[in-house]
């Protein structure tokens, strides 16, 4: 019934920038909150960024100043601009929405950040 599906993945070299996009199949109103995790090969999942229904947006640590995500309602999309690349950014990134304390998952997109 819900269906995210990113886009905007690629390779970069380090300083360069790219934007991911993720397109619902719902409405962003019917969400409480969406964001984005991305995984390292080898590592564990780990949140990026998050915003909530309201526009509040919040960041992990390491990619603060640097990576930006919003929403475009009219859309049904979010995104998550990320500049100033660096090889540690290499993963695979998720988009997820959670409704009603239910959790929903993109298949992800790879993104590469060469030195």
């Amino acid at each position: 019934q819900v269906q995210l599906v990113e886009s905007g993945g690629g390779l970069v070299q380090a300083g360069g920038s790219l934007r991911l996009s993720c397109a619902a199949s719902g409405m962003l109103s019917i969400f409480n909150g969406m964001g984005w995790y991305r995984q390292a090969p080898g590592k564990e999942r780990e949140l990026v960024a998050t915003i909530t229904s309201s526009g509040y947006t919040d960041y992990t640590d390491s990619v603060k100043g640097r990576f930006t995500i919003s929403g475009d309602n009219a859309k049904n999309q979010v995104y998550l601009q990320m500049n100033s690349l660096k090889p540690e950014d290499t993963a695979v990134y998720y988009c997820y929405a959670r409704r009603n304390a239910l959790d929903y998952w993109g298949k992800g997109t790879l993104v590469t950040v060469s030195a």
